[in-house]
């Protein structure tokens, strides 16, 4: 790990927590190759050294590598970065949804067909009514929420996508036998603060910064549904796996710059 680099990494002005700021950091060496299976992290002083951070900090965030199976503690001898992490990072998306779905339980905050909001009907062609599930998903363990998702359906769904099957199958699950073949989804990821109700739902405060992914799934070669997920980011990542192909040309990941330009 080059130190002068990483020192600057964390910071008390971020807004998150310094033991998840510093998490990111490891995570992020790990994710990169930049600290390879199998390999010692620095000592737990070293840390504290080069980030300007207390021994429980730096505790707390090899703990919690080592929850996400990241890093390997061995009493007396340090911590080392686990042979399966980067078995882990390979995994594929529905993997990542199983997993989501078994770590997390869901709580179905509103549901019911109702008009569409002219942000979502644009994306949507311009439809009138749909189905709206609006759902918070808990860590299953401490019931700390995690994130909001805020679907919008083809009205002809609801009595498939049930408020009380949505409590037991995932959305996607329900889909799926429903008989919907998704065949694309766009992403979009931007960020913005938590609104009133937002932070209620998060358990955060009004004005934190928030991650927001719109998604547009795509079915019989028009848009199917739009979602939209809320996360905090001192709990949650995005996570963009692309193909060398698809990086080349990029097609699966492109940047999109709002910016006023002068009239002629």
């Amino acid at each position: 790990m080059d130190e002068p680099g990483n020192a600057a990494r964390v910071s008390v002005d971020a807004g998150v927590p310094l033991h998840r700021q510093l998490y990111l950091v490891l995570h992020d060496e790990i994710s990169r190759g930049a600290l390879a299976s199998g390999e010692a992290l620095p000592t737990e002083q070293t840390l504290c050294d080069m980030f300007g951070v207390s021994r429980i900090t730096v505790r707390r965030a090899l703990s919690d590598l080592s929850d996400a199976g990241l890093v390997d503690r061995r009493h007396g001898v340090g911590s080392f970065v686990s042979e399966r992490s980067a078995e882990a990072h390979q995994a594929s998306s529905l993997d990542n949804m199983r997993q989501v779905e078994v770590e997390t339980e869901v709580d179905v905050v509103e549901w019911g067909v109702r008009a569409v909001p002219p942000a979502v009907a644009a994306r949507w062609d311009h439809r009138d009514t749909a189905l709206h599930v609006l759902r918070v998903r808990h860590e299953r363990l401490t019931s700390e929420p995690l994130m909001i998702t805020d679907a919008w359906l083809p009205a002809e769904l609801a009595d498939v996508v049930t408020e009380s099957a949505l409590r037991r199958v995932t959305l996607y699950g329900l889909m799926t036998a429903a008989g919907v073949v998704l065949e694309r989804l766009d992403h979009e990821m931007t960020a913005e603060i938590a609104g009133p109700r937002t932070a209620s739902l998060l358990a955060t405060a009004i004005g934190s910064p928030l991650i927001r992914v719109n998604r547009v799934a795509y079915a019989g070669g028009a848009p199917h549904h739009v979602l939209s997920v809320a996360l905090s980011p001192d709990r949650s990542r995005v996570l963009v796996s692309q193909r060398s192909a698809d990086a080349e040309t990029g097609t699966a990941l492109s940047i999109a710059h709002d910016v006023l330009r002068p009239s002629n």
